[in-house]
């Protein structure tokens, strides 16, 4: 086979890829469309605060733990058959979440949800890179990180109406239309794919399903136990670093490895991780501020902040699509650092939010991130998998899910741990500078404070003066806190440039392959 084929020979090549992302958009969805409704589920099932929490926590557990196995699955099972239970698993299970009838029902549906979705995002890629010769991967990985970028983007507008129109049961309701569509069509057009029979290392995978569990259990939970004064958050960690630990130690030195060590050895691959889980934290953290921040500082309703919201994944699909058909004319590796650049720039614009600006800002910052994310992701899954061999990929595209999750699970978890902090610490800042002895507060209020206190009092009852002069230091606070994470975002993204340099710009091996093969 010449080095320009695809992996197989298929029919139906759109159909194949229409299935492959619906099924893609519809386990995307469900990481973020639940988020919103939790407060309706919360009343529903006669849940507590601290146990709603567990119907994200048990999904992003069980598809982190989960995910590691699609390599091995595929090639044991088929490929094919995998997507297909997959799917039809996922739907069933969307079908049971809607049916939920009290808490503990509910997380358990979640987590069988979890196991059956981890596999569907890598293997839609998998399926994309073979049924694609190489000079079509860019825009194969345009159409697939359309899915991967607007699901997550949406899915908390959709979820929003869902519950406002309908009720919180429609959230997974949502997933048997496109589950049963996406199905159909695997169903009639996806390529039997070649099997291999491949030993299952359980101590491997054993430890790296404990690390990543672990990890993914302190950074859901670290928030809403205060982090490091928890002991189970110690515990986690522990669990995470050993877990972790006896893996590479494992791997390196067993025969037949969970995850061969030999797929590292591929630079671009390595700095593809690297990429991959900064964009991660980038993309999902910026959604995970931005929602609290327009409803709770600009009070926008949910429909509202979808709306504004949107721009983001238009400029996302622009640049999707313009860099699936550049990227086989320009270096991918200058279009990495354009998107780089424009995403960077999008979170200096957000440094300049204030509670009193339209919404002009935000829509602009949004247009300009979405151009620079999809910028940077189309080439980067293109370059990430340029070079590294066919056989590696099942495992290889399990690993570039998990990973992005994990990105997307520390990002949240950090940007959301620094603004509980900063805005503590503003406040604090902010308040040492408000008495009502101060000569310059007085002067604020025309040198007359008494006189004003006094008549708010009267009006609205006693403390309602330093009540309403509290809660516009919070939200001055808040805003700050804000403007902080954006700034921390700017600058961890301007620090992954230099890392360019590194990727090696594809052809130049396949060039070489295929003048080998043409050879012998």
């Amino acid at each position: 086979m010449s080095g320009s084929a695809p992996l197989v020979e298929v029919r139906r090549h759109g159909l194949i890829t229409l299935s492959l992302m619906l099924a893609t958009i519809m386990q995307v969805l469900d990481t973020t469309i639940a988020n919103v409704a939790l407060p309706s589920m919360r009343a529903d099932l006669g849940a507590s605060a601290d146990t709603i929490n567990w119907v994200l926590t048990s999904y992003i557990v069980a598809a982190a733990i989960a995910t590691p196995l699609t390599g091995w699955m595929s090639e044991r099972f088929g490929r094919r058959e995998v997507f297909i239970v997959s799917t039809i698993g996922f739907v069933v299970t969307s079908m049971l979440c809607g049916i939920a009838w009290n808490i503990e029902s509910m997380v358990f549906f979640r987590m069988v949800q979890g196991l059956f979705g981890a596999a569907i995002v890598p293997l839609s890629q998998t399926f994309l890179l073979d049924i694609n010769p190489p000079e079509k991967h860019g825009q194969a990985m345009a159409l697939w990180g359309a899915g991967i970028m607007i699901g997550p983007i949406i899915g908390p507008t959709l979820g929003g109406y869902l519950t406002d129109t309908l009720n919180w049961r429609w959230v997974f309701y949502i997933n048997v239309p496109l589950g049963a569509l996406a199905l159909t069509g695997c169903l009639l057009s996806l390529p039997e794919m070649p099997r291999r029979i491949r030993r299952f290392d359980f101590i491997g995978f054993a430890a790296l399903a404990i690390g990543v569990g672990a990890l993914q259990l302190m950074l859901d939970r670290g928030g809403e136990v205060d982090w490091f004064n928890a002991v189970e958050i110690w515990i986690e960690l522990a669990l995470a670093l050993c877990g972790f630990w006896v893996f590479v130690i494992w791997i390196m030195g067993v025969e037949h490895p969970f995850l061969d060590p030999k797929m590292f050895r591929d630079r671009n691959f390595v700095l593809g991780l690297i990429f991959i889980f900064i964009v991660g934290i980038i993309l999902l953290a910026s959604l995970a501020l931005l929602p609290p921040m327009l409803s709770g500082i600009f009070g926008y309703p949910v429909i509202t902040t979808g709306l504004v919201m949107a721009p983001r994944g238009v400029g996302t699909m622009i640049t999707m699509i313009l860099a699936g058909r550049l990227v086989r004319v320009v270096d991918p590796r200058l279009m990495v650092v354009a998107g780089l650049l424009l995403t960077a720039w999008s979170l200096q614009i957000m440094t300049g939010f204030g509670p009193e600006m339209d919404s002009h800002l935000i829509v602009v910052s949004g247009l300009v991130q979405g151009f620079g994310l999809g910028l940077v992701f189309v080439p980067l899954s293109t370059v990430a998998f340029a070079t590294i061999e066919a056989r590696f990929r099942g495992d290889a595209t399990a690993l570039f899910s998990l990973v992005r999750n994990i990105g997307s699970s520390i990002g949240i978890s950090v940007v959301t741990l620094l603004l509980t902090r900063n805005t503590q610490i503003n406040h604090a800042e902010l308040a040492q500078s408000i008495s009502a002895y101060d000569p310059n507060f007085s002067a604020l209020t025309g040198g007359s404070l008494a006189g004003t206190i006094r008549a708010i009092e009267m009006q609205y009852g006693e403390g309602a003066f330093w009540t309403m002069i509290n809660q516009i230091v919070t939200q001055q606070a808040s805003m700050i806190g804000y403007i902080d994470d954006f700034k921390a975002m700017m600058w961890m993204t301007l620090a992954a440039i230099p890392l360019v340099v590194f990727l090696r710009r594809p052809g130049a091996r396949e060039a070489g392959t295929a003048a080998a093969q043409h050879i012998d």
